[in-house]
């Protein structure tokens, strides 16, 4: 089930784009787009689907989407009945952003945030509230008020709140960062790491082979892995594993014992265990949550109306 393209487009004259989506349900509608998207989701409760990542959201839900990260909400409720379900949703370019952090030592925080999220990030409900009192400057009439508040929302989130943020998809979601080709953000010797974690997943690795492949000590490879991606390299590779199942699992109908086996899970019983670790879901329980979903086509530009959106070219 390919995700539809979304066609995002900014206004002539502006750097970033904000949209306030207002409906009585949020349709499932998979579907992905070249920029990074903070979205606060309010009034609203149900499935929240980030790459290979399916999570319940709720209230004053914050997340942020890198590009091409495939994505979608899904609720049929609000949680006030008589008041639609609303999002306010932020696009702008990670290009753009990096060369802020450039030029404007000021913002160098941003590339922390932008590194972190490479995954998708949940952020914590009172970093929601904070973004929620923003939202007069966030939807202003002037573009340069706009740009001025998300500028700042970004900051704080990179500042502050990004330590307790969630990561919420595996770093290979859907294939979207080409095997052997990390980010370029993670130091040289991290990245050697990832080529080999690409390259080689379903194997029996275990952190010595990464270590040895950094040449790091196992300990030392474990705090650089903390501090550049948020996680210990065993936690990493076990993300991958499970990302690369959860595709297998949307994307074919092959035994859990298959799946598990070419995730680099040889112990069914194991696989199951960590991917309910990882997803709150059996493997089965996942497969059945993406089977029969459709996705509607929408078509809509200002801050109440969507971008020429959903485009079924690929």
């Amino acid at each position: 089930m390919k995700p539809a393209y979304e066609h995002v487009t900014t206004d002539v004259g502006c750097s970033i784009r904000v949209y306030h989506r207002k409906l009585h349900r949020i349709p499932f509608e998979r579907h992905h787009h070249p920029y990074y998207e903070l979205t606060l989701t309010m009034n609203s409760r149900g499935m929240r689907y980030i790459g290979d990542s399916i999570s319940d959201y709720g209230d004053n839900d914050l997340v942020l989407v890198p590009p091409d990260m495939p994505h979608t909400w899904a609720s049929n409720k609000s949680i006030d009945a008589g008041s639609p379900q609303e999002a306010i949703v932020v696009w702008f370019s990670g290009d753009w952003a990096m060369r802020l952090a450039d030029c404007c030592p000021e913002y160098e925080p941003l590339r922390r945030l932008l590194r972190r999220g490479a995954c998708g990030l949940a952020f914590t409900p009172e970093s929601a509230l904070a973004v929620r009192q923003r939202i007069p400057a966030l939807l202003s009439q002037s573009a340069r008020e706009r740009l001025s508040a998300v500028l700042e929302v970004l900051y704080e989130l990179a500042k502050v709140a990004i330590a307790d943020a969630i990561p919420l998809a595996s770093p290979q979601s859907f294939n979207q960062r080409p095997a052997g080709k990390p980010s370029g953000y993670e130091p040289e010797r991290i990245n050697r790491v990832l080529s080999v974690v690409d390259a080689r997943f379903a194997e029996r690795l275990t952190l010595g082979d990464l270590a040895e492949a950094a040449m790091l000590s196992e300990r030392t490879l474990n705090r650089y892995f903390v501090q550049h991606l948020g996680e210990s390299a065993g936690r990493y590779l076990s993300r991958i594993r499970i990302g690369h199942a959860c595709r297998m699992l949307i994307n074919t109908s092959w035994p859990i014992s298959t799946v598990a086996s070419k995730s680099g899970f040889p112990n069914v019983a194991n696989f199951n265990r960590q991917f309910r670790a990882f997803k709150s879901k059996t493997p089965n329980e996942y497969r059945k949550a993406f089977a029969g979903k459709q996705q509607p086509v929408e078509n809509s530009l200002s801050l109440e109306t969507r971008a020429p959106s959903l485009d079924t070219r690929r």
